[in-house]
């Protein structure tokens, strides 16, 4: 069995198969890799990687001041916000404080407003009875007025009825001897 594995011959394909081109020793894949290599090397001589890592740091140094001045941002947000919290509170407060203190003056001016009210009333309740006491005094004196009037002319037509005229004119002399007095 040996031998017959030595001794049969391989059978070549009927075509052949492609092979790859070289040139200068190397096959596609190896020129792709000293391109690469080329590339490399004309990025370490350039310092290329110290720009990109530059301009990284410079990247990150960004970021961080942005991620430090949002910190901050959101830090004096929040100082705002308890303050503006604060600042309500205090609102409310002074909300609460200057109802009562309305509260208070209504009360205030209400019992004043009752007190000038029972003043008034009571004032003009006097008025009214002094004026009804001097309306009465006035028609008293009216009335003794006319009633004096009266009692005048009844007099003199009684002694004008009763009288002569001598006893006229001695009662004339007596009255101008009483003024005379």
């Amino acid at each position: 069995m040996v031998e017959a594995l030595t001794t049969a011959k391989v059978e070549q394909p009927a075509h052949d198969e492609h092979s790859e081109p070289y040139a200068y020793g190397f096959n596609p894949g190896g020129w792709v890799a000293l391109a690469m290599l080329a590339v490399f090397a004309l990025f370490a001589w350039k310092k290329v990687h110290h720009a990109i890592a530059k301009a990284l740091d410079e990247k990150i140094a960004t970021i961080r001041n942005q991620l430090a001045e949002a910190e901050g941002l959101r830090k004096d947000a929040e100082a705002l916000r308890s303050e503006y919290e604060a600042k309500a509170k205090s609102v409310d407060k002074e909300r609460r404080a200057m109802i009562e203190r309305a509260k208070k003056e209504a009360a205030e001016i209400v019992a004043k407003a009752q007190v000038d009210a029972e003043a008034l009333i009571e004032r003009r309740g006097r008025m009214a009875e002094d004026k009804i006491a001097a309306e009465e005094r006035a028609a008293i004196d009216q009335l003794r007025s006319t009633a004096a009037t009266a009692a005048t002319r009844a007099a003199a037509k009684l002694i004008a009825e009763r009288t002569d005229s001598i006893t006229a004119a001695k009662l004339v002399d007596q009255a101008i001897s009483d003024i005379g007095r």
